[in-house]
């Protein structure tokens, strides 16, 4: 029992330093642009006249950018 126990906080503590990734997202580097997305191919971003670039989800949220409502749609389906 004792051994259990040890190997559950080793690994406990061992998941609890692991660094977690932030998901990959894309943005239109347009000035007017206000959304991102979670695929290079959405519908939403069809219509970007400027360069698609790769970002990372928490940093476009802390730039005020919104979820695309396209994936958002897709998300609820899931």
């Amino acid at each position: 029992m004792k051994k259990v126990i040890i190997m559950l906080l080793s690994v406990g503590v061992l998941v609890a330093f692991q660094k977690v990734e932030d998901k990959k997202v894309y943005i239109c580097s347009s000035v007017a642009s206000t959304k991102y997305h979670f695929k290079k191919n959405c519908r939403g971003l069809s219509q970007c006249k400027a360069t698609i670039k790769e970002s990372t989800e928490k940093k476009v949220r802390r730039y005020g950018r919104l979820l695309c409502k396209w994936e958002k749609k897709a998300l609820k389906k899931k």
